[in-house]
């Protein structure tokens, strides 16, 4: 796990490079486990993290209500007082989350999100816990 993280950085932080005002980046599992992180501390990673898991779950519940769809959760938005926080279905079990400030190119982060998980996406996917449902 050590090595994956490793290799993980240097992705988020070319996602962090090429995107002017982002703040806080992380890839989670989604039982809310950090899996990787760029600028940020650990503390408020983990706290991003398992935040990020009942989103998800919340968002898959809505999701539920298109009966033409699948009820998986792609991409969450929300736009606070000071800035936007994403969160993207990025593998099999596995999200990538963005904290940006206000001044952020919202198209382009959702951009460049998209385009690190098409590139990557595979590499970020978490095994099923035992007895989680896949």
């Amino acid at each position: 796990m050590i090595q994956q993280r490793t290799n993980m950085d240097w992705m988020l932080k070319d996602l962090a490079d090429s995107v002017p005002c982002l703040r806080h980046i992380i890839v989670l599992s989604a039982d809310g486990l950090r899996m990787a992180q760029h600028g940020t501390c650990t503390d408020t990673a983990d706290r991003l993290a398992a935040a990020c898991a009942g989103l998800q779950s919340l968002a898959a519940a809505v999701g539920q209500e298109f009966p033409e769809g699948d009820g998986r959760m792609r991409l969450v938005v929300i736009e606070v007082s000071g800035g936007f926080f994403y969160l993207m279905a990025a593998g099999a079990r596995a999200y990538l989350a963005v904290l940006a400030d206000e001044g952020v190119d919202a198209g382009l982060v959702g951009q460049r999100m998209r385009d690190l998980v098409a590139r990557i996406g595979e590499h970020l996917s978490t095994p099923a816990r035992k007895g989680e449902v896949a």
